[in-house]
């Protein structure tokens, strides 16, 4: 029987591992987490209003419960196992662990992150209760957001929310008393390009005209038409909503502003320069900055060292029974569903060249020797009931937010304390 490893229970290596067991269901698939729960950036990272997308877990659990793959959360590589001890004990390691680092700017030197700016990444752990997450930070005033992607528009939305705006999220008691004790006296969102080639999916700026007590300006849009459907697509959501006013905060879109100069007082933003070269500036004022301009590797695992190797890296094939799938090969771009097409592409991969090489006897989990307290799929499923079960009211779930009471309550079904 082969025995493939997928490092990373995201939505891509879910997807592999689907993949694999309906085209092989005979095959021996474990997906190794680490942290004790799986799903990764639906849990952590799709917007907590976003409950429609986030159902997209339902089909993982089937992998589990239908399709044979086993769990194993609290895994981390490197730490608990290296990848050497996973290759040998696997015909195949998929590494699917994602990009976790924010980018930044590149005018802010490495190391000075003035106070006020922090990565959207970074402010979606704290606020969705991942439990490696820092504090949330204190934004208010003035807030500007920089990038001109979804992200960006997901957390425009939720900082434009009142408390009943967010009924049915996943939000916990602290996410939601954060959110709804902001004081906000503008929201702008800030991105070099122009507006027909900013990354917005048009549903989510046409939801904007959902929110109850905002006023949302478009400035910067171009004349004319766009012979690109999709840019036309996009410039026709942002005119829907630019002049909408339900309530008194101010929304701006701004764009063909890159940002010159970050201006600060005491270590703190207090403003921003941008605007394009051979243009007239603009100053902009800026209390807290998010910046939401794409996502890098951590440093957990050396992905450049890793990829900068690779024999097939558009295939996905690192190396002989190594592969990489979803963000951590491809970088920051795709959709849930544009994943969902390559991981299944690599699965079919994956398949072909194990048939075309002879199978050898592997140990799989049981060569690992792990001594670390692992999470299996019942153990989640434990845990996900204890979620629904004690979600305050107008929530569908409140996330445990450690580890240690993740570890505890997997094995035992009972009340937090």
């Amino acid at each position: 029987m082969r025995k493939v490893a997928i490092i990373g229970a995201g939505p891509s290596g879910c997807f592999t591992a689907q993949g694999l067991l309906k085209a092989r269901p005979d095959w021996q698939v474990d997906v190794y987490d680490s942290l004790p729960v799986p799903y990764g950036l639906v849990r952590y990272g799709v917007a907590a209003d976003h409950q429609g997308t986030k159902g997209i877990a339902r089909q993982f659990e089937r992998v589990f419960e239908r399709q044979g793959a086993r769990f194993f959360g609290n895994v981390t590589l490197g730490r608990e196992v290296t990848l050497e001890q996973m290759r040998a004990a696997y015909d195949a390691v998929v590494l699917a662990t994602g990009l976790a680092g924010d980018r930044v700017p590149e005018l802010v030197d490495d190391g000075a992150t003035p106070e006020g700016m922090i990565g959207a990444g970074a402010l979606t752990r704290a606020l969705y209760d991942h439990p490696d997450a820092g504090d949330l930070p204190d934004i208010g005033g003035h807030v500007v957001i920089l990038g001109n992607g979804n992200v960006s528009v997901d957390l425009l939305r939720l900082l434009a929310k009142s408390e009943s705006e967010l009924e049915g999220s996943d939000l916990s008691p602290r996410a939601t008393k954060w959110l709804t004790s902001r004081r906000i006296d503008s929201l702008t969102i800030v991105g070099r390009s122009a507006a027909e080639l900013a990354k917005f999916d048009p549903v989510m700026i046409r939801e904007l005209a959902k929110l109850q007590a905002v006023t949302i300006r478009v400035a910067d849009l171009p004349e004319g038409e766009m012979t690109d459907a999709g840019q036309e697509k996009l410039l026709s959501a942002l005119c829907e909503i630019d002049g909408l006013s339900t309530g008194p905060l101010p929304i701006t879109f701004r764009f063909n502003m890159p940002l010159q100069s970050i201006e600060t007082k005491d270590g703190k933003v207090t403003g921003l320069v941008a605007g394009r070269d051979g243009a007239e500036s603009e100053h902009l004022p800026c209390n807290a900055l998010v910046t939401a301009i794409g996502f890098c590797c951590d440093g957990r695992l050396g992905r450049d060292a890793v990829m900068s190797g690779a024999e097939d890296a558009e295939a996905g094939r690192i190396a002989e029974g190594l592969y990489a799938a979803g963000w951590f090969r491809r970088g920051p771009r795709g959709t849930i569903p544009e994943n969902r097409a390559d991981s299944l592409a690599l699965a079919a991969k994956i398949v072909g060249d194990l048939e075309a090489t002879p199978e050898t006897s592997r140990a799989g989990h049981d060569g690992l020797g792990l001594t670390c307290e692992t999470v299996d799929h019942a153990g989640w499923q434990r845990l996900d009931a204890i979620e629904k079960a004690q979600a305050m009211a107008g929530r569908c779930r409140t996330k445990i937010p450690t580890r240690s009471d993740m570890l505890r309550l997997a094995q035992k079904i009972e009340e937090l304390k």
